[in-house]
Formats: structure tokens, C-alpha cells, sequence
């Protein structure tokens, strides 16, 4: 040791090595992207927009007032996938339960917030209880047909496309969008139960019923809808995934070991290394390692060891990895909206660690020992890179920071307010002006995460290049976990 260093010498750098840390963990602003991220579901809510101060986004206003009338039922509400005005139930349906489990998972770091999620969540859940209620023995999966509403762009508040009505039966079965919608009202019972114990016991009533629906009539809403769906939500992974994921909600919301028999009785045992609203079998086994890591019931053991392997194919330096990463370090899976991969394996990264955390668990891929840290430093590293932490130092959350995406693909957002401009622009009347122009959208859609760059971290900011520019509502739903627990550190 150099006798001119004193302890004091010393102290002061370990000082400012923590400070410094520190400094470099706390960069981004998780409370303003977690307030944002739910912000955008209000630009995207269908329906009559409330006059209070739940709607802030003043640019929308009302639409779809008439949806469900074809079928002669009230199909109004609900949101709009992406930058287009059809409601998709199936995506939509997973945006809700990612919603729910990220206000289950993340109370109280949520803080403030989470009465603006449950405000969210209940946008999508009376929606979908419709959906489910209308017709005895029909599920309602989607109001109006994409081939025609995507040969328009115009804004939500014209449409003057026909609104097509598609739902599922016994003769034309649905079990993946079915068993998802499942999922999605179990999750939601559970955020509303201690704060409006008969809206979450209808949630739960409607979950089972629609859940039986799914497991007694099998076959995919892909066939029985067709080009309704196909190729833009397709179920490509089948409904076995979405049966596992809607019994493991129901277990978690009721406990009752029927709903464990029949998971253990699927057989849904195919290994992934993916997760989004298609394929949910990471999701379900995340979800059922909670038995095995919080409720210490080694019955779950297998699905824990499930959620591993996952992770393990997940990790950048496991042995057994399949995760392919930029330059920049961002995760890549496909090159079509692959934020939407990004979000939502990153909220079974800090899920698990929670998990992990509560059991003082570790585990190994090959000879790389993987700790809580491990997945939540990973989880940090992407949420980091879409908050404007990568090569381009863009923002790929509309509205945070001062270098995000200006042309989003999104018909709301590149057309004049209906407050400014009354008049309609008609079905084709907004493409010349407002789509093709280089000119930034007129009104800003806050907290939209987009499509993403490319696997070379670049992002052309174009309102045309829709896979990369195009935002969701499923990309937003699975980052508020990671948002609210990272903020909560």
C-alpha cells in the first residue's frame, strides 16, 4: 500500500465509485416511462371517452359508437391494437393480462400508477366481459375487418368502414382467443378484488365460463375466422399454450386443483425461448414456478425447471442460448415489431427474479450461475436500450427524452384532431397528405412504444416501414412490470 494514501483517500474513492454507479443505474427516468407507458392505452381506448381527468389524450374523441350492431349486440369499447382501427380480441386480451399481472407483481412500486392500470385494465375487461355475455354459447372476438380498414387512413373518429363483427361457437371454435380472454378476466379478478370485490367476482364468474367454452369445444379462432385474423393474429403456436396460460390463471384466482389436474393432464411440455401474444407457454410457466418458489410446493418443481430452461435460452452468455443480440445489445427475435419480444421477455426476466428473490434461489445454465441480479440487470439493459440508451440515442417510447420517433405509423397520431379540423378526410383522403409526407405527426401519442430498429440498431423513422414504426398496445402492456420494478429500486 502507498503510505501517502490515507484511509481518507480511500474512503473518497469508494465514495465516488458508489456515487458514480449509481449515478450510471439511475440514468433513465423509470417513474416518467412507467407514468407514460400507461398513458398510451388512452389514445387507443374505443368507445365514448369520458369527459374527466381519465382522459387526458384530448386529441381522440369518440368512436365505434355503433360496433356490434351487425350482430345486434353492444360490442362498444374496448382498444385498438395498433396504429389502425380494428379491435383484435386475441392481442388485446394478452395486453390485459400482462397489464394485470404487472399490477399483481408490482403494487407497490407501481405506487400512484396503479390506479391508473386498474383504470386501463377495466377498459379491456368490460369490453371483453360484453364479449363474452352478449350471446349464450358466442364469443365475440373482433369488430371490423382489416383488409378493408388498412386500405384506409383515416382517423378512428371517420371511420366509415363497414364494422364487421367475427366470433367464435361451438360449430366454429376459438380455444386459443377463448382461453386467452380467460386468462385475461382470472388476471383481472385478482387486481380488482380488494377494490370492487362484485366487479372482480364477475370478472371470475365470466373467466370460468369462458374458460370451459375453451377446453370443451377445441380448435383455433384461425380456422374458424380466417382472413378476419390471418395472417395479422394468426394463433401460429395453436391453443395448447393459451389453455395451459388460462388454467394457470384460474388456479392462481381460485386454488381449485381441478384446474391443476387438467394442466398436468395437457401435456404442454414443447420448450421455447420466446414469448409474446401468440405463444404462452414462458408465460404460463413462469406463472406456475410461483408455486414452487413462493409457495414452496415442490409439485411445481417441473414448471420451475421449465422457466430456466427458458431463461437459459434467454441469457446472452449461457451455454444454451438462443437469443440472438444486436451490437448495441439489444435483444432481437424477429425482425417484425421485435420491441414486442423486448417487453415482454423482459417482464418474465424481473418477474422471475422476483420469484427467485423470495425463494433465495440461484440456478445454473451449464456452468454460468445465474442469480436474481442476473435476469434483472439483463431486464435493466433493454429497458435502458429502448429508452434511448443504444447506438442511435433514440427513444423508442414516444414522448420520452427529446430524441423519439416523430412518424409513427398510427392514423390518430399523423392526422389532424378531430378538434382542430372537424371535417373528415374520408378513407383515402389522409394518405397523400398525412401519410406519405416526411412531416412529424401532428399529435404526439405519449408513452407509444414502437415497432424497434433493426438488427443493426437502426431505425429510419419512417411512417411507412409499419414494422418498424408501427406501435401496440401488447408492446406497452409487458414493459409497465419491468418499468414499476425498476423504479421500485
Amino acid at each position: 500500500m502507498d503510505s501517502s494514501k490515507g484511509p481518507f483517500f480511500f474512503l473518497g474513492f469508494f465514495l465516488a465509485f458508489f456515487l458514480y454507479s449509481n449515478a450510471v443505474q439511475a440514468n433513465q427516468n423509470y417513474k416518467d416511462a412507467l407514468a407514460k407507458s400507461i398513458l398510451f392505452f388512452q389514445g387507443q381506448r374505443s368507445g365514448r371517452l369520458p369527459l374527466s381527468q381519465s382522459q387526458t389524450v384530448r386529441w381522440r374523441s369518440v368512436s365505434g359508437l355503433a360496433d356490434g350492431s351487425q350482430a345486434h349486440v353492444n360490442l362498444v369499447g374496448g382498444y385498438y391494437d395498433a396504429g389502425d382501427n380494428v379491435k383484435f380480441n386475441f392481442p388485446m386480451a394478452y395486453t390485459t393480462t400482462m397489464l394485470s399481472w404487472s399490477a399483481l407483481e408490482n403494487s407497490k412500486p407501481l405506487g400512484p400508477q396503479l390506479e391508473n392500470v386498474q383504470v386501463a385494465i377495466r377498459w379491456a375487461t368490460d369490453y371483453l366481459i360484453k364479449c363474452a355475455t352478449a350471446t349464450p354459447g358466442v364469443l365475440y372476438v373482433g369488430v371490423g375487418d382489416p383488409n378493408v380498414d388498412h386500405k384506409c387512413w383515416e382517423r378512428p373518429e371517420d371511420m366509415d368502414t363497414v364494422r364487421t363483427v367475427y366470433s367464435v361457437s361451438r360449430t366454429r371454435p376459438g380455444s386459443d382467443v377463448a382461453a386467452e380472454t380467460a386468462a385475461a378476466l382470472a388476471a383481472a379478478s385478482l387486481v380488482f378484488r380488494k377494490v370492487d370485490a362484485n366487479y372482480s367476482k364477475l370478472l371470475l364468474r365470466t373467466a370460468k365460463s369462458v374458460f370451459q367454452f375453451a377446453a370443451q369445444y377445441r380448435g383455433s379462432y384461425s380456422d374458424s375466422v380466417g382472413s378476419a385474423v390471418c395472417p395479422f393474429y394468426c394463433s401460429y403456436s395453436g391453443y395448447k399454450d393459451e389453455l395451459l396460460w388460462g388454467a394457470a390463471w384460474l388456479l392462481r384466482a381460485t386454488k381449485d386443483v381441478s384446474y391443476r389436474k387438467f394442466i398436468d393432464s395437457l401435456g404442454a411440455h414443447d420448450s421455447t425461448d420466446i414469448f409474446s401474444w401468440d405463444n404462452k407457454l414462458a408465460g404460463a410457466r413462469v406463472l406456475l414456478s410461483r408455486g414452487s418458489l413462493v409457495a414452496n410446493d415442490r409439485s411445481y418443481d417441473q414448471y420451475k425447471q421449465q422457466a430456466q430452461d427458458f431463461m437459459c435460452r434467454i441469457l446472452p452468455n449461457s451455454p444454451y442460448s438462443t437469443t440472438q443480440y444486436t451490437k448495441g445489445g439489444l435483444m432481437f427475435k424477429l425482425p417484425d415489431n421485435n420491441l414486442q419480444y423486448v417487453t415482454s421477455i423482459t417482464n418474465l426476466l424481473t418477474t422471475y427474479a422476483k420469484y427467485m428473490k423470495a425463494a433465495k434461489s440461484t440456478f445454473n445454465c451449464g456452468n454460468i450461475l445465474v442469480t436474481p441480479n442476473t435476469l434483472i440487470n439483463l431486464a435493466r439493459k433493454q429497458v435502458d436500450y429502448i429508452l434511448g440508451d443504444n447506438p442511435m440515442k433514440m427513444s423508442y417510447m414516444v414522448g420520452y427524452g427529446t430524441n423519439y420517433p416523430r412518424r409513427i405509423h398510427h392514423r390518430g397520431s399523423s392526422l389532424p384532431s378531430i378538434t382542430t379540423h372537424p371535417q373528415s378526410f374520408g378513407c383515402d383522403g389522409g394518405f397523400q397528405q398525412f401519410y406519405y409526407t416526411p412531416n412529424p405527426n401532428p399529435n404526439i401519442l405519449v408513452g407509444a412504444i414502437v415497432g424497434g430498429p433493426n438488427n443493426n440498431d437502426f431505425f429510419p423513422d419512417e411512417r411507412t416501414d409499419y414494422s418498424h414504426s408501427e406501435p401496440a398496445t401488447y408492446n406497452n402492456a409487458a414493459i409497465v412490470g419491468p418499468l414499476a420494478y425498476l423504479s421500485g429500486r
